[in-house]
């Protein structure tokens, strides 16, 4: 069973008198950032000179500073930039100001499990996850709650690398709502098959299918789009609020009935079969590495031609018009 903590189990104060550095200004950074801030820890954000995000950090009243000052500000370094990005900020800006007991932190595993980053043995390196997106990270602070986070540690030099992940995860609210002790490894391959295999490759190849298959056979592209795509929040927003369960007993008797008779024709063993091989190559690295030569070498143009062809898509053009007539989604 997986450990878990909460505000009782740990000791912000472990944090007075450090300078916490957060590297980035995105959906996680804003929300660590001004988290902490208000939990009384101090604060800076380092970003590039050219960043639009300074002025946002700046109206929120964080000391903003480039990268490399910022890195030699910080006693704790958190880095909140992209994957494909984190190697070379970490090794060009940042590496060359850590200093001997400072903890370096991330909120991914990806560039520690794949040896992108290989940080100096005098560093405490750990990780601090919220299992939500950064605008709820932030709402959620502000109304007195938190979301729950994943911690991990990856080296311990100091012997308190534990303590300032707990420490950290405190500041920005998760324990509030609780923390989880994972390991860099189990947080980077489970996030990454979560991904590919279900919440993004799995769920948008379903709906896809779905609509085509409808399509296919004649009917209104309006109609395949509310049925196998605009419903699948319904859905989700039951399983996510009381699991299976709920979403069983709220959907109707012919809903629940088509669930248990038609999933396994559809989640088939082949189905299986094909996610046991996408958590192989995660795995192995293959992923990894095709992901980073892609957007490093291959300068991203098998990427972004296959986000145009998908965004060129019939059900992309329906959606587009039907949510025009849902007054309440925001604009």
């Amino acid at each position: 069973m997986i450990k878990k903590y909460y505000d009782q189990d740990c000791d912000l104060k472990l944090l007075d008198g450090k300078t916490i550095a957060v590297i980035g200004f995105g959906s996680q950074g804003h929300a660590h950032a001004q988290n902490l801030k208000e939990s009384g820890c101090s604060v800076v954000v380092g970003l590039r000179s050219d960043s639009k995000s300074a002025k946002s950090a700046r109206d929120a009243g964080l000391d903003v500073m480039d990268v490399e000052s910022a890195a030699e500000k910080g006693d704790l370094v958190m880095m909140l930039v992209p994957d494909e990005k984190a190697a070379d900020i970490y090794n060009e800006q940042v590496a060359p100001h850590m200093k001997e007991g400072n903890v370096l932190m991330f909120a991914h595993g990806f560039n520690i499990h794949y040896q992108l980053i290989k940080p100096d043995e005098c560093l405490d390196v750990i990780m601090v996850a919220p299992k939500g997106p950064g605008h709820t990270v932030r709402s959620q602070y502000m109304e007195g709650k938190g979301v729950p986070s994943l911690i991990a540690v990856h080296h311990d030099r100091s012997g308190k690398a534990r303590d300032y992940a707990l420490a950290y995860a405190s500041g920005i609210g998760a324990g509030r709502a609780g923390i989880l002790e994972t390991s860099y490894r189990e947080e980077t391959e489970t996030d990454l098959f979560g991904e590919q295999a279900v919440l993004c490759g799995g769920v948008t190849e379903l709906m896809k299918a779905g609509f085509e298959t409808l399509v296919e056979a004649g009917y209104e592209p309006e109609m395949a789009y509310f049925e196998c795509i605009h419903e699948m929040k319904l859905i989700v927003d039951l399983i996510n609020s009381g699991g299976f369960e709920m979403m069983r007993k709220y959907v109707s008797n012919t809903a629940e009935y088509g669930d248990y008779y038609a999933g396994k024709q559809i989640i088939t063993e082949d189905s299986r079969k094909a996610m046991k091989q996408i958590l192989a190559r995660i795995q192995n690295g293959e992923f990894a590495s095709e992901f980073v030569s892609e957007m490093s070498s291959g300068r991203q143009a098998r990427f972004l031609t296959t986000r145009m062809k998908e965004n060129e898509h019939q059900l992309c053009k329906t959606g587009a018009e039907l949510r025009k007539m849902m007054s309440w989604l925001k604009k």
